[in-house]
């Protein structure tokens, strides 16, 4: 393992301190991230429990951003951040009404003002893959697994409402709701283990989430996983 070496003066000698090169950079990324990103971002948690709390909610909550993002693409996305929902964080915060219709108004919807150097990008995506949710569940999606595409639509699309609110590509068109975040990319950025656990208990990591609780077998929770996180 690296390690990085800080002289410390101790009486009339020089001493060298061994410091693992992992925790100054979480430090360096924690600074950074605070400096950069804190004023829209927490990564202390909890959740919002009051709906007023949730309209206040400027961007994610990063509490368990290591349990929920993939760091490659943490990395990636912070050096040119680009808005992942259409409709923003909150969609109600951008609905406006005309013609006695609601619409969302993209020019509410902003990038995110920070865009880090890929130094900057590197430390922040150490320190985000250190805030981990010690409740949950590690291996318990089987990646290698096959799915049938037909039953993990039906499932998505028909015999679920999760097509009412977020949005995924069929037969090369993207189609679906857009007051949550979109599912057309999601491999790319979600860890899959995530993906079960939101399905399986969405309130544990957002008490005023609109997505519903459904009783399901581990065999459809995981069939709908691997669906989500299937290259589009």
């Amino acid at each position: 393992m690296a390690r990085y070496r800080f002289p410390i003066v101790a009486g009339s000698g020089l001493l060298l301190a061994i410091v693992p090169a992992g925790n100054a950079t979480a430090l360096d990324g924690k600074a950074v991230f605070a400096e950069k990103c804190a004023s829209c971002h927490t990564a202390a948690g909890p959740a919002p429990t009051t709906f007023q709390g949730v309209l206040r909610r400027k961007a994610p909550d990063l509490h368990y951003a290591g349990s929920k993002f993939k760091r490659e693409w943490l990395v990636r996305w912070t050096q040119n951040p680009t808005p992942i929902r259409s409709s923003g964080t909150m969609f109600l915060n951008h609905v406006v009404t005309e013609d006695g219709k609601d619409r969302i108004d993209s020019r509410t919807v902003l990038s995110c003002p920070s865009r880090l150097s890929s130094q900057e990008a590197e430390t922040v995506g150490d320190y985000l893959m250190s805030l981990k949710d010690p409740n949950m569940r590690i291996g318990v999606v089987d990646r290698n697994r096959k799915f049938s595409t037909s039953v993990a639509l039906r499932l998505f699309t028909k015999q679920y409402p999760c097509m009412g609110c977020h949005t995924v590509k069929i037969r090369d068109k993207e189609t679906g709701g857009v007051s949550g975040p979109p599912l057309t990319d999601a491999g790319e950025r979600l860890n899959p283990d995530w993906v079960y656990a939101r399905i399986e208990n969405p309130q544990y990591w957002d008490p005023k989430t609109w997505m519903p609780r459904i009783e399901l077998s581990h065999e459809k929770r995981e069939t709908l996983t691997l669906f989500v996180v299937a290259p589009k």
